[in-house]
């Protein structure tokens, strides 16, 4: 055993229980807490082994599952940023990175590589694996402000062109869950959850 490998193994999973601390500006649909970053993970996690059949052809789910698990690990530095506002998305892509390179970095350097490329990958949308990986991403908040009668967009005042904007990766992953996502949006119009403009 390298004892010093699993030292760092070790503080580096001591390290990520911060995530269950980062609230996210997402409800619970119950309505009765914020949701947290580590749970919005191990929803899309289920998610990835639940609808893998909507993926491109060919797309290695079990490399999604493992992409969706450490996406948002940079929020313990970075915090979670609210999708629609533009004040707390300034700066967000150099926080995360710096986050990355101090979170990953307490790995092994091989694990500190992969999972430092993952994440890369994760951002950069450039593969089947993470198109789907942030389909799911965008679908989870979806679905949850949809079946809480609008949630944090009723709250945040936010459009269905904003929301349509910010699903448009869905439709470029998953033709199928594109389409769904489409019906959810008209029709979270018409229960007044989302106003036109």
């Amino acid at each position: 055993m390298n004892e010093a490998r699993l030292q760092q193994q070790l503080a580096f999973i001591v390290e990520i229980d911060r995530l269950k601390s980062v609230l996210r500006q997402t409800r619970l649909i119950d309505d009765s807490r914020r949701e947290n970053s580590a749970e919005h993970s191990w929803h899309l996690a289920v998610m990835a082994a639940l609808l893998g059949e909507y993926a491109e052809p060919g797309t290695n789910m079990a490399y999604v599952v493992k992409m969706v698990l450490i996406h948002d690990i940079v929020e313990i530095d970075a915090g979670d940023a609210f999708a629609y506002d533009p004040a707390a998305n300034e700066g967000k892509e150099e926080r995360e990175e710096q986050a990355a390179q101090r979170l990953f970095g307490l790995l092994p350097d091989d694990q500190r590589d992969e999972l430092l490329g993952l994440w890369h990958e994760f951002e950069a949308q450039n593969t089947p694996e993470s198109r789907f990986a942030n389909a799911l991403d965008r679908l989870q908040p979806l679905l949850i402000n949809y079946h809480s009668g609008g949630g944090t967009w009723k709250k945040a005042g936010v459009t269905l062109d904003k929301v349509r904007g910010r699903m448009a990766p869905i439709g470029n992953a998953s033709a199928a869950l594109g389409q769904y996502v489409e019906t959810i949006l008209e029709d979270s119009v018409t229960k007044g959850f989302l106003q036109r403009e």
